[in-house]
């Protein structure tokens, strides 16, 4: 177990990203989503991460009910602010946002410090939780200055009353995460899609910073949406059809993996969780086999030979830890 930045909450290695049983492009069931969060349980994992965002709150109600009968204790939930929910009649779907729920509310932007309680406090109920443990400001990409002068206040607000364990910030870049790791007293950061097999952009400036000031990272996406765990012709990068030569580059990869005697997927996993700033690796699945499919994966040998044909080839950079997984 890691703790995130000085905070005391504590995360394992591998965790659980519920964006999936929140009908993440497809249904699931409920059935199927406590499942999912039993596997990622069995198998040991204690951090979950949800947000109101995913499926309009399903994704929240959901987590919340698989987890009630668990000890407290022994687990960590992660939520995310800055989106609030709505009502509207209830009229089509919701997958212009991506998701297949009912669209029955619709999501105002607010990082206001009014907006981070009430969507604090909304989320709690969905929960069924009279607390959380992280919450993250989530994608303020447009709306910066309200997050830096309005919501993060609020967040180290609550964190100084013992509302919530930790706070920091949840995106998609780094360059404002690196500007909250710098700035502010977050504890840690989440950063999706963004310290990959096919993207370092995290590598110059937000990981060595991070590791600087002692605060943790979160890293999410490693598969980028879908490429790096099954490269085809209809793959996602970054939730967006795959282009001919990310799709060319991915299948590279998969080559030398296999003929280094591990699997992409392994590698994928390998990578980010090998650097010394990061707490823990986010992993989306939305049923058990692919909870317990991850979990496999996180702990398969990838030699160190993989990651040096990697850097001569050009395909891996010179500053990433190597990730070295060896059979026993």
């Amino acid at each position: 177990m890691t703790s995130l930045g000085g905070s005391g909450v504590r995360v394992s290695g591998l965790s659980f990203g519920a964006a999936g049983i929140g009908n993440l492009f497809t249904e699931v069931t409920d059935e199927q989503a406590y499942q999912a969060v039993d596997a990622a349980w069995a198998s040991g994992i204690r951090y979950f991460d949800t947000a109101p965002h995913y499926g309009l709150g399903l994704s929240e109600r959901r987590l919340g009910a698989a987890l009630r009968d668990r000890p407290r204790a022994a687990y960590t939930v992660s939520t995310k602010v800055g989106r609030l929910l709505e009502p509207v009649e209830a009229g089509g779907d919701d997958l212009a946002d991506g998701f297949a729920v009912p669209a029955t509310h619709r999501r105002v932007w607010d990082f206001s410090a009014d907006g981070v309680r009430r969507s604090l406090d909304a989320s709690l109920e969905r929960l069924g939780l009279d607390r959380v443990d992280v919450v993250y400001l989530h994608d303020p990409d447009d709306h910066a200055e309200q997050a830096f002068r309005e919501g993060y206040p609020a967040l180290e607000k609550l964190r100084s009353q013992g509302v919530v364990g930790a706070i920091g910030a949840g995106m998609n870049q780094t360059e404002m995460l690196t500007r909250f790791v710098r700035e502010t007293d977050v504890d840690v950061v989440l950063c999706a899609g963004r310290y990959t097999l096919l993207d370092h952009r995290a590598l110059t400036g937000l990981l060595p910073a991070a590791q600087a000031r002692g605060i943790s990272v979160v890293i999410g996406g490693a598969f980028n949406s879908g490429l790096l765990a099954d490269p085809g012709p209809e793959a996602t990068y970054n939730y967006a059809v795959a282009s001919g030569e990310l799709l060319e580059r991915t299948l590279r990869l998969k080559e030398i993996a296999e003929r280094h005697g591990t699997t992409l997927r392994a590698a994928a996993l390998a990578l980010p969780a090998a650097h010394p700033a990061v707490a823990s690796v986010l992993v989306g699945a939305r049923s058990a086999d692919e909870v317990r499919d991850c979990v496999r994966q996180s702990v398969t040998p990838v030699p160190l030979n993989f990651w040096q044909e990697l850097r001569a080839e050009g395909l891996l950079p010179a500053a990433a830890p190597l990730p070295v997984r060896e059979l026993p």
